[in-house]
């Protein structure tokens, strides 16, 4: 159990703190996190490891000559937003380029990409390279859809040793990309996590039992078996990775038996000692082998076996000197051009400024009365959609949605004040929210409330079928960017029936108010009917079968939100009120 923290919502970013105060020769913090102390002295590829807090010392622990040039660091098991990875690797663009490695998880893949969208449209050169090591996440048929996990940890590292070599971006990310497909990784659990402030993990096993095929977000394993004797663990270890053998690899491996927090060492040493010669024996030299804690899942106990399959190319940059705050191998020469974080311009100007008429000025209030209904809502749903998604995946939901809602709240409230109209206060309310909550979840909310904001504009406040055209854009941006389908599982099978039933009531000739209700009534009744559904979607697609019986905890959250919603956003587009145009007046 997590003992020691102040709010629980800010443990993760006071932990980032407090580590780059502690390494503060080797790193810097930046907005969205840390970077290298010293910056190259000739341009070279930025290696920048990224993703959810609470694995250190993957993500900023690695940070450093050798290894990476910075990290992208989300709240606990939660994706950085898309502006976090922005800021970050503008923080560590020497003008050689930057790759962004993490592992492949949804809301991962989309922030990252996003980042990456803007870069580019900057001039500078970008890569993302994925890791899909867990061979328990998704058959051989299906690799790319594997998750990343342990196998992190090689895969940085040999990209950052070949950027600290000079390789130019296309072969850091060739030889990333090289690197995961020579890469396999299982995991088994013996007890669940604890998350900062929460009274019990996001999951627990029966007396004398162990999970098999863990993530590391919290979540448990694919099937729980006997726990067995360390040299039985050994064994099972050994037999699935080598089953997952690549066509044509050497006998030179990199190992790493990793713990996940609350494994000791001495636990480590016992299982090495039936994994080694395991390994020997089925004909492998093991190069620079690696046993503790490397990437973890706060307090969980567990373990993790990852093997790498090198060559002749790979082995030279597996053994490469590194030196970083938790990692260091060999010797290496500190890099000159040092930049304090006090000289530093990693920020951007964020002064706006807003055009709206009256109209859509007195729409934004009723913009900003929903969002803080949706707030006060999540707040009070917290521990329940945290329950629901801790079923078959890392627990997080419920905290992560009440800190977009918290963001997204306070950023609207600053652009109505600012002179906003009602599309640029939820296109800032949408950023915010994808900006503070992270993960798959974040930045599907915060791109489909900028939509809604881009359709609804702000010369005028709506109508009814100008609502339900901003819903049917909302909806369409978070298809789009998501992909994903009625039935997978997920928010959407929420969605497209509260934006089709309100499409169709609207041009049936309802007024708002019924047809937002009616639409409402769809979408709560369609997540719940998610129960009976298996996820092919996201975090909880490898735990299908655990998941039966429960809702999808984002289906459930969409309706909540939506239901809400309608109390202000179609009572006002009906009917603007006497009060609100009053105060559309008084603030134009």
């Amino acid at each position: 159990m997590t003992r020691i923290f102040n709010n629980p919502a800010d443990f993760a970013e006071e932990a980032l703190a407090g580590f780059c105060d502690l390494h503060s020769g080797l790193v810097r913090q930046v907005p969205g996190g840390a970077v290298r102390r010293h910056r190259p002295a000739a341009p070279k590829v930025a290696v920048l490891a990224g993703g959810g807090s609470g694995h250190y010392p993957a993500f900023a622990g690695l940070i450093g000559p050798g290894f990476a040039d910075g990290a992208v660091v989300g709240n606990i098991f939660t994706s950085p937003s898309a502006q976090q990875a922005y800021a970050v690797a503008k923080a560590a663009d020497s003008g050689a380029g930057v790759v962004f490695t993490y592992g492949n998880y949804a809301g991962d893949v989309m922030n990252f990409g996003m980042a990456s969208e803007r870069l580019a449209a900057q001039g500078i050169a970008v890569e993302n390279v994925l890791v899909t090591d867990d061979v328990a996440s998704a058959p051989p048929s299906e690799a790319s859809k594997r998750r990343g996990i342990a196998g992190d940890f090689t895969v940085f590292k040999i990209m950052g040793a070949a950027a600290e070599a000079g390789a130019d971006l296309a072969e850091v990310a060739r030889l990333g990309r090289k690197a995961n497909s020579l890469t396999r990784t299982i995991g088994s659990a013996f007890a669940g996590c604890t998350f900062p402030g929460a009274d019990t993990p996001l999951f627990s096993l029966g007396e004398g039992q162990m999970g098999l095929g863990l993530g590391i977000h919290g979540e448990p394993g694919l099937f729980d078996t006997d726990l067995p004797s360390a040299a039985d663990l050994g064994r099972e270890l050994v037999s699935r990775v080598l089953a997952e053998t690549p066509d044509g690899a050497g006998q030179r491996i990199a190992v790493i038996l990793n713990g996940l927090g609350s494994t000791k060492h001495e636990e480590l040493f016992v299982l090495w000692g039936t994994v080694a010669p395991l390994l020997r024996d089925a004909g492998y030299t093991l190069v620079l082998p690696e046993v503790g804690e490397l990437v973890t899942s706060l307090d969980m106990a567990g373990v993790s076996l990852t093997v790498t399959w090198l060559d002749d190319e790979l082995e030279p940059l597996w053994s490469a000197p590194a030196e970083t705050p938790a990692y260091r191998r060999g010797n290496t020469a500190a890099q000159a051009g040092s930049v304090h974080a006090a000289e530093a311009s990693d920020g951007e100007s964020t002064a706006v400024a807003f055009a709206a008429t009256a109209s859509s000025r007195g729409y934004a209030t009723a913009c900003v009365a929903a969002l803080e209904a949706a707030r006060d809502l999540l707040h009070a749903e917290e521990p329940r959609l945290g329950d629901m998604d801790a079923v078959a995946g890392d627990g997080d939901h419920g905290r992560g949605m009440v800190r977009g809602a918290n963001a997204a709240v306070a950023a609207a409230a600053d652009a109505f004040a600012q002179g906003a109209g009602a599309g640029d206060v939820l296109a800032a309310a949408g950023d915010a929210w994808a900006d503070r909550a992270g993960g798959t979840s974040g930045v599907l909310w915060g791109a489909g409330l900028r939509a809604l904001g881009g359709s609804l504009g702000n010369s005028q406040a709506p109508g009814p079928a100008e609502l339900s055209a901003a819903v049917t854009a909302f909806a369409g941006r978070i298809t789009g960017l998501g992909k994903a389908e009625l039935g997978d599982k997920t928010m959407v099978d929420a969605l497209l029936p509260f934006a089709e039933t309100l499409a169709r009531r609207t041009e049936e000739g309802a007024g708002a108010g019924a047809a937002w209700q009616e639409a409402a009534a769809a979408a709560t009744s369609a997540a719940a009917a998610t129960a009976t559904l298996r996820p092919l979607k996201g975090r909880a697609r490898p735990l299908a079968e655990k998941s039966l019986g429960t809702a999808d905890p984002g289906a459930t959250s969409l309706a909540m939100i939506f239901t809400v919603l309608g109390e202000h956003l179609a009572r006002h587009a009906a009917s603007p009120s006497a009060g609100v145009r009053e105060e559309a007046e008084a603030t134009v």
